[in-house]
């Protein structure tokens, strides 16, 4: 049986009553069919509508022969949605049923889907570019435009899309009209100013933003659009990049660009006021300090270089100096990345075991010329002491909690290899 689509009359509806006709308890969820509905179903890149019909909660609706399939969560005897669905009982066909939608839901798909339609037919209309490709996701939606229309235009740049970002708020500024049309045939369809060619003979919704003889977009969709383009808000684009020869755009539209835009801004003036700057100034300031940071860790590696140049005096002396076959080392005010950067100078031709420990980072660094293997003395006895860590013959890592845990590693190591 064919559904009745409301919102192919009054994408505003909200509330309806309806007969239930066909409803399965498929032991997860209910599976309900309706005389007439506004839910919209998946489809042409929106997602579907959610809402409620009686005391059941709708999760996902979709298009089958012409029909359309809701899917309701049968809630919990706990909750009071639950409570009510089993005292009434489960609902059956011929019954009336109370529907509403999820308004929040449908309002954003109204505002980002028109702002696709309004972006679409602006890359159309500038540079000769067809939508091949349309997708809302959570968090920006993309359109993919292929230059096929115009052989002038080879490419799409950031600035050509900022371009026609500017043309697209133009249309939604004026509240441009969105009118959505009924065609039975194609050839009454093609007597509209189609930016695309159409792909089906039959019952086809055409939807045209502006006036007919001057349209901003004009294209079969079956999606839901809001009456007047103003009510899109805004659109906003993010970023163009080469796809599969064509070019992606990644943007927004409505109250999530406005949303994106808030986040975005906040970020930047956070910054500017951490750098006593205004936001128009802060690039300039963050440049400046840029370079004072680039000059700064500039200083700092000589100064480590010297200091590691000061640590080989101590370690070659303490490696001549000590009788037994294991070395250790405190390192003071080095990380344990910069310990096994100056550990690289003993591995391979150390003889002795060689532990280099970081204060700062309650680690050890080995390293012999391999006669000692180093990875496997790590791997056997610093789980011991709550240590992990790991390596190869000539070099190892000992990560530790705390002083006294690496302190008891190294003497059981000096034990071990008395």
């Amino acid at each position: 049986m064919q559904t009745t689509r409301l919102y192919q009359h009054d994408r505003y509806i909200k509330e309806w009553d309806a007969v239930i006709t066909s409803i399965t308890d498929n032991g997860d969820n209910l599976v309900i069919t309706l005389d007439k509905t506004a839910f919209f179903p998946e489809g042409g890149g929106q997602s579907c509508d959610l809402g409620s019909i009686g005391p059941y909660t709708i999760i996902d609706v979709q298009e089958k022969d012409e029909e359309v399939i809701h899917t309701a969560m049968i809630p919990s005897a706990d909750d009071a949605k639950g409570t009510a669905a089993y005292a009434e009982g489960l609902p059956a066909a011929g019954d009336t049923v109370s529907c509403s939608i999820d308004w929040d839901r449908r309002f954003d798909n109204m505002q980002r889907h028109c702002g696709e339609h309004i972006l679409s037919g602006i890359f159309f209309s500038m540079y000769g570019g067809v939508n091949r490709g349309f997708h809302m996701g959570q968090d920006y939606m993309t359109v993919d435009i292929s230059l096929e229309a115009d052989p002038e235009v080879k490419e799409i740049t950031y600035e050509d899309a900022l371009a026609a970002e500017l043309e697209a708020n133009k249309v939604i500024w004026s509240d441009a009209p969105v009118t959505v049309m009924h065609f039975e045939s194609r050839d009454e369809a093609e007597k509209m100013p189609l930016r695309k060619a159409l792909a089906f003979d039959e019952d086809i919704t055409i939807v045209s933003v502006g006036s007919i003889d001057n349209a901003a977009d004009c294209v079969a969709c079956c999606g839901t659009h809001p009456n007047t383009a103003g009510q899109v808000g805004l659109i906003k684009i993010y970023k163009v990049e080469n796809y599969k020869g064509m070019f992606r755009i990644y943007f927004e539209a409505g109250e999530r660009a406005m949303n994106d835009y808030r986040a975005k801004h906040n970020v930047l003036t956070t910054l500017s006021n951490r750098y006593s700057s205004s936001i128009e100034d802060f690039p300039s300031k963050l440049k400046v300090q840029e370079e004072k940071l680039a000059e700064a860790k500039s200083e700092l590696f000589q100064i480590k270089k010297i200091f590691m140049e000061n640590e080989y005096e101590k370690v070659d002396r303490l490696l001549e100096e000590t009788e037994g076959n294991v070395v250790t080392y405190e390192v003071e005010g080095l990380s344990l990345d910069d310990i096994f950067n100056m550990a690289k100078r003993y591995m391979s031709n150390c003889a002795k075991l060689l532990m280099l420990y970081s204060i700062k980072d309650t680690s050890y660094i080995l390293v012999s010329d391999g006669n000692i293997d180093c990875g496997s003395l790590v791997k056997e006895y610093a789980s011991f002491y709550k240590g992990k860590g790991g390596g190869n013959k000539v070099s190892a890592r000992g990560i530790f909690t705390s002083k006294e845990d690496a302190e008891m590693f190294a003497d059981l190591i000096r034990k071990h290899l008395r």
